[in-house]
């Protein structure tokens, strides 16, 4: 009976302190790359390269689901403003949703689903095949030389891939409100510019995608860095860095947008 109780409360205790352990290695690992950082600062085709992998490649998915969540944001945005009879709101509510919750939030959750998991995967391979320890032994530190060009590509690509879904999502906008339904242009344009404060509404929106992109590429470099070098463990740990940046991701956008508005 003793064991029954205790069995639960142990395995309890045992995820608390794995859970603190990994928090902590975590902050040493941010310290790591920040320290290891001058090299791939200096070596700047090494982060180029991997800010093309983390950003280009992910324009396709973010132009894209932009477009239709501009469109979305028209169509509903229409509907409601149209029963109060302030149908000519539309282009400063698409906008100010956008720059406010929806861009930056949805950029950094289709950021970690493509980028970050591939991050982590390659990291994660990286491990499991020995490179890593290859660089180690010929002199070669992996967190200057693999990390953090990384860690850096993740950080400057996240603000502009946000910005770009922004406008998009503007146009998608445009197009159902001005093009499709039939709301006139200026009409648009002139109550989108009059309700959108630079500071309040654009710089805030461009803080929250940095921290996003600070929060996820993180997550995505430390789970490769720390998974299990088998098959199961590299797939565990790239399965760990969607759900932990989705969750992260919303906690800081309630935190971040309890302060900033």
């Amino acid at each position: 009976m003793l064991d029954f109780l205790t069995s639960p409360l142990r395995r309890l205790g045992h995820a608390t302190i794995n859970a603190v352990w990994r928090l902590g290695f975590a902050a040493r690992f941010l310290a790591a790359i920040l320290l290891n950082s001058g090299q791939s600062l200096l070596r700047l085709q090494m982060t180029i390269r991997e800010i093309y992998f983390a950003g280009v490649m992910s324009l396709i998915i973010i132009v894209v689901s932009g477009l239709f969540v501009g469109m979305v944001l028209g169509l509903q945005g229409y509907t409601t403003l149209a029963k109060f009879g302030s149908a000519d709101a539309l282009g400063a509510m698409v906008a100010l949703a956008l720059l406010r919750e929806l861009g930056p939030v949805l950029a950094a959750l289709l950021f970690a689903s493509r980028a970050g998991s591939a991050m982590t995967a390659e990291i994660g391979l990286m491990k499991t095949t020995e490179q890593l320890d290859a660089m180690s032994v010929m002199a070669v530190n992996p967190m200057a030389r693999v990390i953090a060009p990384r860690f850096w590509a993740g950080v400057v690509s996240m603000p502009i891939l946000a910005a770009l879904f922004n406008v998009v999502g503007i146009f998608g906008g445009y197009l159902v409100g001005v093009v499709m339904i039939g709301l006139d242009a200026g009409t648009f344009w002139s109550q989108m510019q009059g309700n959108v404060d630079l500071h309040y509404d654009v710089v805030n929106g461009i803080i929250k995608s940095l921290v996003f992109g600070i929060a996820v590429t993180l997550i995505a470099v430390f789970e490769g860095y720390d998974a299990t070098p088998t098959a199961a463990g590299v797939s565990a740990a790239t399965t760990r860095t969607v759900v932990t940046s989705a969750l992260v991701i919303l906690a800081l956008d309630f935190v971040l947008t309890a302060f900033m508005f």
